[in-house]
């Protein structure tokens, strides 16, 4: 996630206690959360989305929470009662699945409660806040699909390597039928089990495909980072550094991943039926390798994208002249699609300015905006929702 263009929303921190026993006394009921791990009271949910955080710290002098977009993205002091537990409730967070953590005396720590997650670069800390009128992304009385682990050695990286591949609900019970494919790239700072477990994909899927709005497809979600043989990898998630891993990862696709899918599953093994999407960095990373082998993509997602603008100020010269014929493009790529949430304001801005450069040059593309979202999984599980539908039609 290319930390310039991150939109960040702050919201107060409201704790309500009573002096002695550190209890909230809030005119509201908490229930735990479905994201804590098993038998755990807290973090606790209310009906109207605040949420209650405890640590139990009794030797410590200063305890903080800390989150991602829509939670707490800046560090809010917690309160210590005599038991020696901290509290704190954030008041109306916003719905959807979020990162968080504790600060305890200038340390970083996960919270014992919840579930882990790759986030931030580590295992950190996730909560699942409802959203009311939204159940796309949960499990259903429908036929599943299956999330396989696919392990293949990379003669690019020397190294072996892990995709998270997704078969559809009928994909053992008809072994004579083949499938497209969708690669979906997961963000900065993430791994290739982002899509499965924080992003909800495999219910998103089967719900999808179960309503008839999405054709059946296998959907490989690979890890976004590669390093050259003998080489040093990269030091960050700057523009630079994401290209150079771009430039690498380009190489595992053509080279290891697409051929390693192709023999392993039964794909549709050409470019009509190959997708390429993803998130934030993972959307980068499919203008950078996508764009450049429009002869191996037909249907191209960018969710949240960090576009790089020198890109676009020449396109009909980007991406080895991809957008030099425009009806010709047009005819290659059926579906060229743009989301951003509505409060990642900066995202949106790169999306419609991109939109409308390739306009004007008669390039066709499809344009969404989550409302009242940011730089988050909320943003990306319904921009599968929509783009996911489109695909292989």
């Amino acid at each position: 996630m290319k930390k310039i263009y991150l939109t960040v929303l702050i919201i107060p921190a409201l704790v309500f206690l009573t002096a002695g026993n550190g209890l909230a006394q809030a005119s509201k009921e908490f229930h735990p959360a479905s994201s804590n791990v098993l038998n755990s009271e807290f973090p606790k949910i209310s009906d109207d989305n605040s949420v209650y955080f405890r640590l139990r710290a009794p030797e410590a002098l200063k305890v903080q929470v800390q989150g991602g977009d829509g939670l707490c993205p800046k560090p809010l002091d917690m309160v210590k009662d005599t038991a020696g537990n901290w509290d704190i409730i954030i008041p109306n967070a916003g719905p959807g699945f979020h990162y968080y953590w504790f600060i305890v005396d200038g340390v970083r720590v996960n919270d014992p409660g919840s579930e882990t997650y790759f986030g931030y670069g580590r295992p950190t800390g996730g909560i699942e806040v409802p959203v009311p009128g939204e159940d796309f992304f949960q499990i259903k009385n429908v036929p599943h699909g299956e999330v396989r682990e696919h392990w293949y050695f990379s003669e690019v990286t020397g190294k072996w390597r892990r995709a998270f591949v997704y078969t559809p609900p009928e994909y053992d019970r008809k072994p004579k039928i083949r499938y497209p494919v969708l690669y979906l790239l997961h963000g900065a700072g993430e791994n290739e089990r982002g899509w499965s477990l924080q992003g909800r994909m495999s219910f998103i899927m089967d719900n999808l495909i179960a309503e008839g709005k999405a054709v059946p497809m296998i959907v490989v979600m690979d890890n976004g980072y590669a390093t050259a043989k003998n080489a040093q990898p990269a030091a960050g998630f700057s523009a630079r550094d994401m290209t150079r891993m771009a430039e690498t990862l380009e190489q595992v696709y053509l080279k290891d991943i697409i051929p390693s899918v192709d023999s392993y599953y039964r794909t549709k093994a050409n470019r009509e039926n190959r997708a390429m999407a993803g998130l934030s960095m993972g959307g980068l990373q499919t203008i950078l390798i996508g764009l450049n082998h429009v002869e191996l993509f037909s249907h191209f997602g960018f969710f949240s994208a960090a576009i790089l603008g020198d890109v676009m100020k020449d396109p009909k010269n980007a991406f080895n002249g991809a957008f030099a014929d425009a009806d010709s493009f047009n005819k290659k790529v059926r579906v060229m699609w743009f989301g951003a949430g509505s409060g990642e304001t900066q995202f949106v801005s790169m999306m419609n300015d991109t939109r409308k450069k390739l306009e004007e040059i008669g390039i066709r593309s499809t344009g969404y905006v989550s409302e009242g979202t940011y730089h988050e999984w909320h943003s990306w599980r319904r921009f599968l929702k929509e783009f996911a539908p489109l695909l292989f039609k």
